[in-house]
This record gives structure tokens, C-alpha cells and sequence, in this order.
């Protein structure tokens, strides 16, 4: 069999991995507040969460196609499949890592960072797509800073609107509300998130020479939803209490704040083709919600940890992917 077609298919392999990987390590996040308020039971809302990720993940198309040619040209690089199995292996590590940890990460700074790394470590600086690349960052650091204070906002309105209630009444209700919300969360998980394992596996599909455009062929889509759909029915409850409860105490008006805020910052970013962080754009939003009620309220040693996750996920990944490439590299100038 040919070689190139074998790297292929253990890109999809491994693309369908990383997509399995992220669904029970970032959809914890899409119902950890619904499940930390009691509104729903972990197994419950899990379910849920996969069914909506998989209908979310079919809808759209626009990230993927952001991911297959805006870091990297696949038309252009020499190697291709060798660079995206190898950023795959090290998104892969990284999302293991985390998850052990019960550390809140990033998939999507994992992954970018990762396909920049072994990139660079291919071809060198020149590469990348500088205009696609500096965009994608731009998403990602602007996209938690809105959802923290797109959260106190939307907290404080919250608080206006309910003064004059009874509090517990309003916030019986609002857990019944929260279904919902954590419903809408999970499709727009799946809009953004299922996406980028779809972006990979096209580039690899171009780089093979086994695709000449880059459109998103339907059995990628229906793969990729899948895939994250049952790694989001086995689930990640690890983060579901550090995101749900290690942040700051939540009652239900903090959930449904935290999910609105978020689900509408993770939308339309799906809706401008920009893929962002699900993970940090739902603790920034629990986050500012938190503010929003009482700044003490807020553990801010933990949303610290976060932070500094957040920051050093892109820089680890691309020296691991770096790494991972040349290794394969050599492995393949050896097999052949």
C-alpha cells in the first residue's frame, strides 16, 4: 500500500481520535454549571450533550474550512500528512494531560498551536498563513475576555430584573430553564468544536492529493459528529467540578447567565468562521458572572490555574508537535 495513503488514513484515525478526546474533555464544560446547580443529572445532561453536539457538528462547515487553509496552505506543504499526523499526536497528549489533571485546557489552542509547530518544524517560519494565523489568535485571546465581561453584564441585568422576586422561587424556576440553556450550549459546542477534526482531516485529504478543493465532504462531517458524540456520552467529570464548582459557588441564575453568555459568544464565532476555546469562553463567562455577584465569590487561585493553562497550552503544543515531526521524520527516511 502506498505510503502516503497509509499516513492518510491514520490522520482520519487520529483526527476521529482527537475529536473522541475532546468530546468527554470539553463538553464537561458545556453542562457543568446545569449539572452543578442540579438541573440535571451528570448521565442526563451527558446524553443530552451528545445528542446536541452531534446535530451541531453537521450544521456548519465554515470553521472547518478556517482550520483546512488559514494556518497552513495544504496545497503547499511538502509532507503534509507527516505535519498533521504529528500535530495530531501532540493535541492528542496534551488533551490526555489535562484531562488526568482535571485541568480545564483547550483543545483548540492544543490543536492550532500543534499544527503550527509541526509546520514550522517542516518548512520553517514561512510557512504559516501569517494573515489566517494572526486572525485565529486574535479569536482566541478576544473570545474569553467578552465572555468575562459579556458575563458580569448579563448577571447584572439579571440582578436588576429579579430584585423585587423571591429569590428561591426565581431560582427553582430558572433550574428548570437551565435544560434548555444547556441544550443550546452543547449545539453551539458542536458548531465550533466538532469542526476543527473536520478541518484536519480535509487538509490531509488535500495533501494526499486525494481532494482538490476545500470543501468539507459529508462522510468527514458525519465521522467527525459521531465521534465527538460518543465521546461526549462517555463524559468528563473531572472538569465538570473544576468548571462547576472550584470557580465559585453556583446556584441556577448563575448557571443560565454563565450558559446564555457563553452559548451566544461560541455562536457567533461559529456564524464569523473563527474557531475559539469552548473551554475558556465558558469559565471566563462563569467568571464574570461571578464578578457580577460578589468579587470574593470568585476562587480566583483556580481561575488563575486557568489562566495560566490558557496561556502556555499553544507555546507546549507546537514544541511538542515540533518535536513528534522530526522523530516521525526520521522514522520515515528509515522505514524507506
Amino acid at each position: 500500500m502506498d505510503i502516503i495513503l497509509i499516513l492518510t488514513i491514520l490522520v482520519v484515525v487520529f483526527a476521529l481520535a482527537f475529536d473522541f478526546i475532546n468530546g468527554f474533555h470539553d463538553t464537561a464544560n458545556a453542562i457543568a454549571t446545569s449539572v452543578s446547580t442540579r438541573a440535571l443529572k451528570p448521565r442526563t445532561a451527558i446524553m443530552m450533550a451528545a445528542t446536541m453536539n452531534f446535530v451541531g457538528a453537521l450544521t456548519f462547515t465554515g470553521v472547518a474550512k478556517t482550520i483546512t487553509k488559514d494556518i497552513v496552505d495544504p496545497f503547499l506543504l511538502e509532507n503534509g500528512s507527516l505535519v498533521i499526523l504529528a500535530a495530531l499526536v501532540s493535541a492528542i497528549i496534551w488533551n490526555l494531560v489535562t484531562w488526568y489533571f482535571g485541568i480545564p485546557s483547550s483543545s483548540s489552542h492544543a490543536l492550532i498551536g500543534s499544527i503550527a509547530g509541526a509546520a514550522i518544524s517542516a518548512a520553517g517560519f514561512g510557512i504559516l498563513n501569517y494573515s489566517g494565523f494572526i486572525k485565529i489568535i486574535q479569536a482566541l485571546i478576544l473570545s474569553p475576555i467578552i465572555a468575562l465581561v459579556g458575563g458580569f453584564i448579563v448577571m447584572t441585568l439579571l440582578r436588576a430584573v429579579l430584585k423585587n422576586r423571591n429569590l428561591f422561587k426565581a431560582n427553582k424556576r430558572i433550574r428548570y430553564m437551565q435544560i434548555g440553556t444547556a441544550a443550546i450550549q452543547s449545539f453551539t459546542h458542536g458548531t465550533n468544536d466538532a469542526q476543527k477534526a473536520m478541518g484536519i482531516i480535509t487538509m490531509a485529504l488535500i495533501a494526499a492529493n486525494l481532494q482538490t478543493s476545500d470543501d468539507i465532504q459529508l462522510w468527514v462531517r458525519i465521522a467527525a459528529a459521531t465521534a465527538m458524540g460518543i465521546g461526549t456520552s462517555i463524559g468528563g467529570y473531572k472538569i465538570i467540578k473544576t468548571v462547576g464548582g472550584k470557580i465559585m459557588k453556583i446556584r441556577p441564575i448563575h448557571g443560565i447567565a454563565a450558559d446564555l453568555n457563553s452559548a451566544a459568544i461560541i455562536f457567533s464565532a461559529t456564524l464569523l468562521h473563527l474557531p475559539v476555546s469552548t473551554t475558556h469562553v465558558i469559565s471566563s463567562s462563569i467568571m464574570g458572572v461571578g464578578s457580577a455577584q460578589r468579587l470574593k465569590g470568585v476562587k480566583w487561585g483556580v481561575a488563575q490555574k486557568i489562566v495560566l493553562t490558557w496561556v502556555i497550552t499553544m507555546p507546549i503544543s507546537a514544541l511538542v508537535a515540533a518535536i513528534v515531526y522530526q522523530i516521525l521524520h526520521q522514522l520515515m527516511k528509515f522505514i524507506m
